[in-house]
């Protein structure tokens, strides 16, 4: 079966300005280089058309006085915060983006495509039921899963949010619900926005132990991501059994990225993709999906990680997969040597998780 690149030009529109990180320009490079490698048309791809969200689907995440406010700035602009305005249209702007999502999750689950990455935009994770934030207005994340689960198409969903920036928004939102996992390997919020994300954050009530953050450290690279998959995410999700995988595939862990302090490859991500697509075919019939969050290296980082998520994804041959020389040191002044560091925190997560998990005992 085929994958699907969820993506229409009407995620070009939205604007906060032309020097505002999350800006067209992350999709525009993102859909050259993919007609550059020719994947747009290779047989093992399909392009889907998106369509909007609902104001019902929308409201099983956010409150009704959230989103008349949100609509509200959006007919005449507005500011939620320093980071995050609110151009005039940004509400359509925005269901645009969450209906991409909902599609991806559609077509998979019923049958059109074995899997599928939304190439949306604006990206969702930071965004809460009562207020959007961190370039975020809705939480396409979790609009898409709990639609899913509200309509019976799955009961259990794993989350992988590989974010540099902790997913602050999607950990609210599930913070107490048994049947979603939330893993967020993120930058240490001692240094990165939004400041949260560590080690002891395991949930609440009956989903205590369900979310998971692993912070990292600035110039952490392939090697402590490798590590963190291989000792938490991989066993966790194996041992929760979820009827279906996702992931928020923000790419500004990468080593260019002008935001964040992290050193991630473009090899580094599509053997992460590599990875959750192996326990998808392994746990729940190759169903995933992965969304796409932050990434603002819009001309060294996001063409090269995109093209190589979806090489992974399809099962096209990632082995080639690396960015232009040109970056070479950029990656050499990026990266630090701690792993050491991120195998205490594997330690110390292990040893707060494994009264939940027998994976950990």
């Amino acid at each position: 079966m085929k994958t699907g690149i969820v993506y229409h030009d009407y995620y070009l529109k939205h604007e906060q300005g032309p020097t505002h990180p999350e800006r067209r320009e992350r999709l525009e490079y993102t859909i050259d280089q993919l007609r550059e490698e020719g994947i747009l048309e290779d047989p093992k791809i399909e392009i889907i058309n998106p369509r909007r969200a609902t104001l019902e689907e929308i409201l099983s995440v956010h409150t009704t006085r959230y989103i008349e406010r949100l609509k509200s700035m959006s007919e005449k602009g507005g500011i939620i915060d320093l980071d995050t305005s609110v151009p005039v249209g940004s509400y359509d702007s925005a269901i645009w983006s969450a209906g991409g999502a909902l599609t991806a999750a559609e077509k998979v689950f019923n049958g059109s495509v074995k899997n599928s990455f939304a190439l949306i935009r604006p990206p969702g994770h930071h965004a809460k039921p009562d207020n959007g934030a961190g370039f975020c207005y809705l939480n396409n994340m979790a609009i898409m899963i709990k639609n899913m689960i509200k309509r019976r198409t799955i009961k259990r969903a794993a989350i992988l949010d590989w974010d540099a920036h902790h997913g602050d928004g999607t950990q609210a939102i599930f913070y107490d619900d048994p049947n979603v996992l939330y893993i967020s390997i993120h930058q240490d919020g001692r240094t990165l926005y939004p400041g949260s994300g560590f080690i002891d954050e395991i949930g609440v009530g009956e989903g205590k132990g369900y979310n998971i953050c692993i912070p990292v450290l600035p110039g952490a690279s392939d090697d402590v991501y490798r590590l963190a998959l291989d000792e938490i995410y991989i066993p966790l999700v194996e041992e929760f059994r979820p009827d279906f995988i996702a992931i928020s595939a923000g790419q500004d862990n990468h080593f260019t990225d002008p935001l964040t302090n992290l050193a991630l490859t473009s090899r580094g991500y599509a053997e992460m993709m590599k990875d959750a697509v192996i326990l998808s075919d392994k746990l729940c019939k190759g169903r995933l999906v992965a969304l796409l969050e932050g990434g603002y290296g819009v001309e060294g980082g996001l063409p090269y990680v995109n093209l190589g998520i979806i090489a992974a994804m399809a099962d096209i041959d990632i082995t080639n997969i690396r960015e232009p020389k040109i970056y070479e040191e950029v990656l050499r002044r990026r990266r630090r040597d701690v792993l050491d560091s991120a195998k205490e925190t594997v330690r110390g997560l292990k040893r707060i998780l494994k009264d939940y998990w027998s994976c950990f005992r």
